[in-house]
């Protein structure tokens, strides 16, 4: 009982953490999300609100974070295909 007086806060804070993680990946890796922020940036872009070394390697970036993001998902169809 007392190991779990001093063990509670530590225990609270990961549990906190994996939860700020988790909503981090969500956001980071979220397909929608990314999508979104291609479209916007290629507005930036049409409409020269950025230059095209800004567009490009932005671009880039979401891109890397889309294919990902897509592999996360192949990964969670193939372990709910696994489960079952």
């Amino acid at each position: 009982m007392l190991f779990k007086l001093f063990t509670a806060p530590f225990d609270l804070i990961i549990k906190v953490g994996e939860k700020v993680k988790e909503e981090a990946d969500k956001e980071l890796y979220d397909l929608t999300t990314i999508q979104n922020k291609l479209i916007q940036l290629q507005m930036m872009y049409e409409l020269e609100e950025i230059p095209e070394e800004v567009y490009k390697n932005k671009e880039q970036e979401l891109l890397i974070r889309y294919e990902k993001a897509k592999l996360i998902e192949m990964q969670q169809w193939e372990e709910m295909t696994k489960k079952k």
